[in-house]
């Protein structure tokens, strides 16, 4: 069995080589070749290669049939720059299922709004960082049938008490670079899933500010709300739950999961699934 690694978004540097070649091991141990694609360390700049090049790695996994899944490693600034040279019949005919997370999200609620095809919204490079052998076991177990702790997140309700519908979202920022794009989900009944790395008091409050003038906050039917890495550092005196406060009804549905962000602990969430909260 073999398995793609991709980087779509912005390239490795240097010095991460060594990341690769023991997430490589890994698979190996566990009785599966993963193949790294061809532009994943940084060239000029940011860039591993130029968009083109990029998709055209993403998309020779998802051509080649010994290809069973392909998990994207990278993160950053430049995914959306692969878009536009997907080619969507064939990632909607593979039954491939792409992983990535944090800019992956651009491709991730991209796939989903051409083709209605499910993505994970996970790094699949938390098995080598500092909750290497946690992450290692929910994995595994996941892969191999045991048990589906990878996905059994915790989460509590901040308002309402239960929401279904299909999860989109993923990265607050980069959710929002699909905005007035043919890749933005059609948001009626979905539940919203947001976490974010960076940003500040403004920063979040300005992109909950853009998801309202959107009319989003009007059509979904739920907010859920992951972890927000370096605002819940910061000694801010409203909490994320109050800047979107601003911005929702009091009879929209949130709920918040301490469980899915950027976190090297974080679990996986299926992006284009059904799900039911409260339940």
């Amino acid at each position: 069995m073999k398995v793609g690694l991709s980087a779509c978004s912005s390239g490795h540097l240097p010095e991460w080589e060594g990341q690769i070649t023991e997430l490589v091991d890994i698979f190996r141990e566990n009785g599966i070749e993963a193949v790294p694609a061809q532009h994943i360390i940084r060239t000029v700049d940011d860039f591993s290669g130029t968009d083109k090049e990029r998709a055209a790695d993403l998309m020779g996994f998802y051509e080649n049939d010994e290809i069973s899944d392909i998990y994207d490693i990278s993160g950053g600034d430049l995914a959306n720059g692969v878009l536009k040279y997907l080619e969507y019949d064939v990632i909607a005919k593979s039954g491939k299922t792409f992983w990535g997370y944090s800019d992956l999200t651009t491709v991730i609620n991209a796939i989903y709004t051409m083709t209605g095809n499910e993505s994970v919204l996970y790094q699949v490079k938390n098995m080598i960082w500092s909750y290497a052998d946690m992450q290692r076991q929910r994995f595994w177990d996941y892969r191999s049938g045991k048990n589906e702790d990878l996905f059994d997140i915790e989460y509590s309700f901040l308002q309402g008490k239960a929401m279904k519908g299909v999860v989109v979202g993923g990265n607050i920022r980069c959710f929002t670079k699909l905005a007035g794009t043919r890749y933005f989900p059609d948001m009626k009944g979905k539940i919203l899933f947001l976490e974010s790395l960076d940003g500040g008091s403004g920063q979040i409050a300005t992109l909950f500010a853009q998801l309202d003038d959107m009319g989003v906050f009007d059509q979904v039917a739920g907010v859920l709300l992951g972890t927000f890495s370096d605002y819940e550092k910061a000694d801010f005196t409203m909490s994320v739950y109050d800047l979107l406060k601003m911005h929702i009804s009091k009879d929209l549905p949130v709920a918040s999961t301490r469980e899915i962000g950027h976190g090297h602990n974080s679990k996986a969430i299926v992006i284009g699934k059904e799900e039911k909260y409260g339940i």
